[in-house]
């Protein structure tokens, strides 16, 4: 049975660097509140004259290319993670296409909006798509702009402080080569908790008059609501669970990993699945430190890094891991 391999991965990040010490000038917070809770000492936030999501991923994905020497015409399908699309429709992946020069080729683009886990999810539909023999380049792409939804108010600092912009991609290609590239993906989903991290406004489940009015403007419904303990809570024994499930699937041990790459929730969430794991320092990578949660695009952001670092060498057993809004969570196990 044909395999899925990341043969290349990238990212971008805007320009403008937000530290905790620019916050404290907007609300009342401070640098040492930020990193004790948080971990992030800074973040990037766009620049609305020339970044764009769909560009960003582009621009990710291009270096993502140039990395695995792979043309962007050989992309046969798109796939867009972002909870921050340019549009409310049409989504951002038609958009990147247009962006590629892949227009004309009028290949595939399937976006998806699944928050914090949203690239292990596109990575395992992109999977499932190569597996079947449908298509045999697949691009994967995590992007968001939180920055231009984030309200800096003493009401707000607990989410404001928290996020960032970015994107990060990944080339898959079809190989015949037996135990290498995706072993496997795993998916969940809880819905019970999904209005304790959510935004509201404007929904469509609203009155046709009640649907976007000014007073939205002042009202934090149209903010990203978060119940930052009850998060904290299911996010660690999610981790946990997702991880341990990928490496059972396979017959693997946690002494196997060689990388771990966890969503870039929180510090603290990472240091605690690495206690429980036992694992090295070394063997998990963090970036929330410099770049905040970019939600989809965390986990491809950290892997281009990862690898630019030499921290991914050939044949390592690299295990992916997110958690977020829906609740939704997924794992992936890849030798590279």
């Amino acid at each position: 049975m044909r395999n899925s391999r990341i043969v290349g991965v990238g990212h971008f990040v805007p320009d403008q660097v937000v530290s905790n010490q620019d916050l404290e000038k907007l609300m009342d917070t401070s640098n040492d509140w930020i990193i004790e809770r948080t971990g992030i000492s800074e973040r990037r936030f766009f620049d609305h004259t020339k970044d764009t999501c769909a560009n960003m991923g582009a621009r990710a994905t291009k270096m993502a290319l140039e990395r695995a020497h792979v043309d962007a015409s050989e992309i046969d399908l798109i796939v867009f993670a972002t909870i921050t699309p340019d549009y409310m429709f049409p989504g951002s992946g038609v958009l990147m296409q247009r962006e590629l020069g892949l227009d004309k080729k009028t290949i595939a683009a399937i976006d998806i909006r699944n928050a914090c886990s949203g690239f292990v999810y596109g990575l395992s539909i992109a999977d499932q798509f190569i597996k079947t023999g449908m298509y045999k380049t697949v691009v994967v792409v995590g992007a968001e702009i939180q920055s231009s939804a984030l309200e800096f108010s003493d009401r707000q600092r607990h989410v404001s402080v928290i996020f960032g912009d970015g994107a990060g991609a990944a080339i898959l290609q079809a190989s015949d080569v037996a135990g290498k590239g995706i072993l496997s993906t795993h998916m969940h989903a809880d819905g019970t908790f999904a209005e304790e991290l959510y935004v509201r406004d404007p929904g469509s489940s609203r009155k046709r008059e009640e649907r976007l009015t000014a007073d939205m403007l002042d009202e934090v419904s149209i903010k990203a609501h978060m119940n930052g303990n009850l998060v904290f809570k299911h996010a660690v024994v999610r981790f946990m669970e997702v991880i341990a499930e990928a490496l059972q699937a396979n017959g693997k041990t946690k002494e196997d990993i060689d990388l771990l790459v966890p969503h870039q929730a929180n510090l603290r969430i990472t240091n605690f699945i690495q206690q429980k794991l036992q694992l090295d320092e070394s063997k998990v990578y963090s970036n929330i430190q410099r770049y905040g949660n970019t939600t989809a695009a965390s986990i491809p952001i950290a892997l281009s890094e990862a690898w630019a670092e030499g921290k991914i060498k050939e044949n390592d057993l690299v295990c992916l891991a997110a958690f977020g809004s829906g609740f939704t969570w997924a794992s992936a196990l890849i030798q590279w």
